[in-house]
């Protein structure tokens, strides 16, 4: 009878809180990846359940609209055997006028373990965690254009499943940089573990100052794209364009659609596409591409959302010592299994 996969182990990991990328040192965001790596294997299986975080509760509080984010930390409590609340903004006293504080604390007068926030304010994490301090695990689901931190990880989780190694890989992210929380992300922890991380946008949808973050920054697609490794797209957010930061939608579909004959003049033969979602085709990433089992990996983010959604689930709401006991415990489980 074959065993379990493992549980991820104690290790040095002693947060409470994940709020941003850029204080995520390297150990920790290895940690993060081998937990996920364990998740990974429990989410093909039958039965998904484990009673790692049983009698616990974790409260999904999305002040802005969500598919995938909130559905995986939902799903990522309930296979951790946690109780998942989804909060909604529409149907509560935040209608009424209760402040985010008065809300949060009155989930936490409830008995709340944890509490996945997304919202359209940056630094509303932060507040949070200064509130609360270690009275309750805070989790960012994605705070105005500050930081998207799971998703940062997920897509690393992803490229280094397909990967392994991304040190010098160059990775080239298109699109809305300037309103970006993923882009972000991503550059941070990408650049964590070495790799040469390009941008490309028009000039009024980069930041300024961008390449002080240690990537380079294009106006001209073609050398973004020159010699890629993986390509990143993002959301064109239709609602900008009211700001008139592009002259007109067709006009950014022809310079920086990524395209399968884009791809195919410019980046290497055996290029990785990927797309945090949601899509909108034809418009930042044509159809064919995007389908494209071979060189797309958006399928895996999204299964990759989920694992590394229950890892950090799972190390923010056990301490070490919890961790090696479910580790000696599985571990004689599975001794028990293999002898049957």
């Amino acid at each position: 009878m074959a065993s379990h996969p493992p549980l991820p182990g104690s290790g040095s990991w002693n947060r409470r809180h994940v709020i941003d990328s850029a204080s995520l040192t390297y150990e920790e965001v290895e940690e993060v990846l081998r937990a996920a790596k364990s998740f990974s294997h429990i989410l093909s299986r039958p039965v998904k359940k484990i009673p790692t975080l049983r009698g616990k509760v974790v409260v999904n509080m999305f002040y802005e609209n969500s598919t995938r984010t909130r559905t995986s930390f939902e799903l990522a409590a309930q296979y951790l055997s946690a109780d998942a609340i989804n909060f909604s903004v529409s149907t509560s006293s935040v209608k009424k006028g209760e402040s985010l504080i008065d809300t949060a604390e009155t989930l936490a007068a409830m008995g709340t373990d944890a509490v996945v926030i997304r919202h359209a304010s940056s630094g509303v994490c932060q507040q949070l965690v200064n509130y609360f301090g270690d009275r309750i695990c805070v989790l960012n689901a994605g705070d105005g254009y500050h930081d998207h931190p799971t998703q940062g990880l997920l897509d690393l989780f992803s490229l280094t499943e397909r990967l392994s190694d991304i040190k010098g890989k160059k990775i080239t992210i298109v699109g809305d940089i300037l309103h970006s929380r993923v882009a972000r992300s991503n550059i941070h922890l990408l650049k964590l573990f070495g790799a040469d991380v390009h941008l490309a946008a028009p000039s009024t949808l980069l930041p300024m100052h961008i390449e002080s973050l240690g990537c380079t920054a294009h106006t001209n697609i073609e050398d973004a794209l020159d010699g890629a490794d993986v390509v990143m797209c993002l959301r064109m957010q239709m609602e900008r364009q009211r700001a008139g930061l592009i002259p007109a939608l067709r006009e950014y579909i022809r310079f920086y659609s990524i395209t399968q004959e884009r791809l195919e003049k410019f980046c290497k033969p055996d290029v990785l596409v990927m797309h945090p979602g949601p899509m909108n085709r034809g418009v930042e990433i044509a159809s064919d591409v995007a389908d494209n089992r071979e060189i797309s990996l958006i399928t895996n983010q999204v299964t990759s959302g989920v694992a590394i959604r229950m890892a950090l689930l799972y190390l923010c709401l056990s301490t070490p010592a919890e961790r090696s006991g479910l580790e000696r415990f599985q571990a004689n489980l599975n001794e028990r299994m293999l002898a049957v």
